[in-house]
């Protein structure tokens, strides 16, 4: 992913980058077509569960995760041959994967980009066959298997890391699954609220602490990979801003998060200059988030990527 357009020597090095985010698609495509190849041969029907996976993979086009750890690694010095880096990235794309098959099964999502989700298809499935047992019930339980697979490939693929960089990446896992939980419970108890108030506040609220750990954490991680631990604390606060600009934008917008009842509460609290106060705040935090980078004192031209994040994100739907 390519947050803006460049000319000049900032575009060879989005370049690199972008080089790096296609080896990195290729490195998940062959992890997952040989082992499809190696359980398929061995006669085991499990291998359509590895197909899932890949499906899953593949409907995912914006590689937020992957594109932000690998703008923060080569912004911090890293060397762009490294495979280890390229399978960071690449375990980060499949935390994602596993992450949603999980969260669609909980939540009961019937579609995920236009396509059947994973549960709702193996239960379409069961029925056809006419199979024992509950067809909803199968569904579920095929996609959380598929879900399980994802985070044992997402766990190979990290398995290089050692030292804080490993630490970093557990601590991804966790609070990821953490903040998912928080989320849920809030849910539960009537405590959700579709207006992003904590995040505003720079604050990890139940219904923004998932999507901030998925921001800042990559970046932090990318820092530590490229041997600039000085860098993770700014990668953070830099982090925390971008993505308090993208849940506002994403609750103005009407993105995957916010259903009918954050268009309601839209209705009500904005009207047309509430909007544009809101809009005006959404264009600060993204300043925001590029001067957290000062301190850091990188190369002009990956402070202005870095930067240009903020304002793509900001702009577009929400983590």
């Amino acid at each position: 992913m390519t947050a803006h357009q460049h000319t000049g020597r900032d575009a060879d090095r989005m370049a690199i980058r972008d080089r790096m985010l296609e080896r990195v698609q290729r490195r998940i495509g062959g992890l997952l077509t040989e082992e499809h190849r190696r359980w398929a041969a061995a006669g085991h029907r499990s291998a359509s569960l590895v197909s899932d996976v890949a499906a899953v993979v593949r409907s995912a086009d914006d590689r937020v995760r992957a594109g932000l750890f690998l703008t923060g690694y080569l912004a911090a010095g890293g060397d762009p041959g490294a495979a280890r880096a390229v399978d960071t990235a690449a375990s980060l794309e499949m935390l994602d994967a596993a992450l949603a098959v999980r969260a669609d099964t909980r939540d009961g999502v019937a579609l995920r980009r236009g396509l059947p989700t994973l549960h709702v298809s193996h239960a379409a499935e069961h029925e056809r066959n006419g199979w024992r047992g509950e067809s909803r019930r199968f569904g579920d339980t095929t996609s959380v298997l598929a879900g399980d697979l994802a985070f044992g490939y997402a766990d190979r693929l990290a398995r290089a890391l050692s030292g804080a960089a490993r630490r970093e990446w557990e601590t991804l896992r966790t609070q990821r699954a953490l903040g998912a939980y928080e989320a849920t419970v809030a849910a539960a108890a009537y405590r959700d609220d579709p207006w992003p108030a904590g995040c505003l506040a720079l604050a990890c609220s139940p219904g923004c602490a998932a999507g901030a750990y998925a921001v800042h954490h990559p970046l932090r991680l990318g820092a530590l990979l490229a041997g600039r631990p000085e860098l993770a604390d700014v990668y953070a606060e830099y982090g925390v801003r971008l993505h308090a600009a993208w849940r506002l934008r994403g609750f103005l917008s009407g993105g995957p998060d916010y259903d009918d009842e954050a268009e309601l509460l839209r209705d009500v609290l904005f009207d047309a200059e509430g909007r544009r106060s809101a809009e005006a705040r959404t264009r600060e935090l993204a300043e925001d988030a590029a001067r957290a980078l000062v301190p850091a004192r990188l190369p002009s031209d990956w402070h202005a990527e870095l930067a240009s994040w903020a304002s793509y994100l900001g702009a577009t739907h929400c983590a």
